[in-house]
């Protein structure tokens, strides 16, 4: 989210960096997105002073008031008295522009991505990525590798259309080996992540979030058809009624017409959402709060079950464990200054990174362009495993430097020892890593000619004396 003090004074700079992430001006129009924000703003400026203005004169009037009577000056009286009762319609009017002029306002701002670094490639997609760097080598088989899917149906303990009769597509019932070795996966980086080294605390958050939970993080309102909704029933309030009865005949949240300021602003009688990520509740975990400048960085970590309702672009990863409605992922989450928030970046890929040295996988460190961001990322760094079944290089893990961007959003600031605030704290993101690619990734890996999957020497402790995974 903007401070829109900084886009008054530097419109420039915010239009440039927008046109970077590929924005082109309003539609229909030569116009910079600045122009209209500050038209917002000045909008909502004129109007705080009006208001401000009313408020004084009222409040000057009522005391004349008692100054006409006292000198006995009755028709002067009854004329302040008219002019402070009509203040009592006009006022509540203001009032009521005014919070609609900020509500406008906001509205525009939350839709907003984040500005990209400096130091961020340009490009449009994909393709604009520039690799970092690159560890660990390719691995030689003497034999054509196979897919994840096709050795987790081969094993039995990989069934996906099982998962289809409980679920629906986008699921899978893992069993026995594999079970084990997802859980072993956690575990390892749980492990690994909250050792003196890395220094992360382990939470063990809610895995369902109210809207300003999603809103601090930048998932609501832009990103809301992407999110699992839930409610117990029966609701008790105005929304959620009006909500399901309106979605069953529009596809989108703006064609059922739920108003921004009514529902994502809001936490009132409202359903929660499941999390997509434990980035939700682990950054919001210093939401409306100021912290101490000298407890920052704070490092949490959590593994936890996600849950997206947009698995991918249609047709894409329908087979297999890629893209599903559910995995399980280990997060990392970096509450810092922003002095400090560069250096965290670089830190918080290094201790991603190091699970999967450590696991001996092949991997590359791409640095995203301002086409592939995400939306509330300065700057993101992709880890891409290579997978030799698919004989491709897939996400597995992605770290963001959000800058202000959602503490803004979440009002999280620290101050310094003199009790001072001095800003909004940075935030961080990354995964450490997706548990599910992981499990794809060792499988795909740790293959045998005959179709047994080797237990990496890292997850051994892990695997109660097992060291193959075959099928039974």
């Amino acid at each position: 989210m903007y401070d829109i003090k900084w886009i008054r004074e530097h419109p420039d700079a915010f239009d440039r960096g927008l046109q970077r992430r590929g924005l082109e001006p309003l539609s229909g129009k030569l116009e910079p997105l600045s122009r209209k924000l500050l038209a917002l703003d000045e909008t909502r400026r004129a109007l705080i002073v009006k208001l401000e203005q009313a408020q004084a004169r009222r409040n000057a009037a009522s005391k004349e008031i008692g100054q006409a009577k006292a000198k006995k000056d009755e028709a002067a009286a009854q004329k302040l008295m008219a002019e402070v009762a009509e203040y009592k319609t006009s006022i509540p009017a203001m009032q009521a522009d005014e919070k609609a002029a900020i509500e406008a306002l906001d509205k525009e701002l939350a839709q907003i991505p984040n500005t990209p670094a400096d130091d961020v490639p340009d490009g449009k997609d994909e393709h604009g990525n520039v690799e970092r760097h690159v560890w660990g080598k390719k691995r030689d088989y003497a034999f054509k590798p196979k897919q994840h899917f096709e050795l987790g149906e081969a094993l039995g303990q990989m069934d996906f259309e099982l998962a289809a009769k409980l679920s629906g597509a986008r699921f899978v019932v893992l069993q026995k080996g594999l079970a084990r070795l997802e859980r072993a996966l956690g575990q390892f980086f749980l492990d690994t992540h909250t050792s003196e080294k890395h220094g992360y605390t382990e939470v063990n958050p809610p895995l369902l979030v109210r809207n300003r939970g999603m809103f601090g993080t930048a998932q609501l309102p832009k990103f809301a058809e992407d999110q699992f909704l839930t409610a117990a029933l029966p609701v008790d309030g105005h929304l959620w009624p009006k909500f399901t009865k309106a979605v069953q005949s529009a596809p989108t949240f703006a064609e059922a017409g739920i108003q921004y300021a009514e529902f994502f602003d809001s936490d009132a009688s409202t359903p929660l959402w499941l999390i997509p990520t434990a980035e939700v509740p682990l950054t919001n975990l210093v939401r409306e709060s100021i912290v101490d400048e000298d407890t920052l960085p704070r490092r949490y970590t959590a593994c936890t079950p996600c849950f997206r309702a947009e698995a991918g672009a249609a047709g894409k990863d329908t087979r297999g464990m890629i893209r599903q409605h559910q995995f399980t992922k280990v997060e990392l989450v970096s509450v810092t200054t922003p002095e400090q928030s560069k250096a965290e970046h670089e830190r918080m890929l290094a201790c991603a990174e190091e699970v999967l040295k450590k696991l001996d996988l092949h991997y590359r460190v791409m640095t995203l362009c301002t086409g592939d961001m995400g939306f509330a990322s300065q700057k993101t760094y992709d880890i891409e495993v290579w997978l030799p079944g698919q004989n491709a290089y897939r996400e597995i893990s992605s770290c963001s430097n959000c800058g202000e961007f959602q503490a803004r959003r979440m009002d999280a600031r620290y101050k310094g020892k003199d009790g001072k605030v001095k800003g909004h704290v940075h935030t961080l993101n990354g995964s450490g890593v997706a548990v599910g690619r992981a499990l794809i990734a060792v499988m795909e890996t740790y293959q045998q000619a005959d179709g047994s999957i080797l237990v990496p020497e890292a997850l051994k402790p892990y695997m109660g004396g097992m060291t193959k995974i075959e099928r039974a």
